[in-house]
């Protein structure tokens, strides 16, 4: 249990490396990032009755994906990309 708990934890500096990573495309891909991070909660509410697993994978997916949704309002963090 505890595992489990250490596991989501660790999502949040993984989306802020992600995020910074992809900065350029937290303002392209909102609505993808969106989509992602609702979808993984609906998801990972279904599949909480069934697999732990599945449940644990789909919650650091929408922990990482919301981070990534939180840092695209960051007017220094997100940038466009000069074409």
């Amino acid at each position: 249990m505890v595992y489990y708990l250490f596991t989501l934890l660790l999502g949040i500096p993984t989306g802020f490396v992600i995020a910074w990573l992809a900065r350029d495309e937290l303002i392209e891909g909102y609505v993808y990032i969106k989509i992602l991070c609702e979808l993984s909660f609906v998801l990972m509410m279904i599949f909480s009755f069934y697999d732990e697993v599945v449940t644990l994978s789909l919650g650091l997916i929408c922990i990482v994906s919301y981070v990534s949704l939180l840092k695209r309002y960051d007017s220094r963090w997100a940038k466009e990309r000069n074409r």
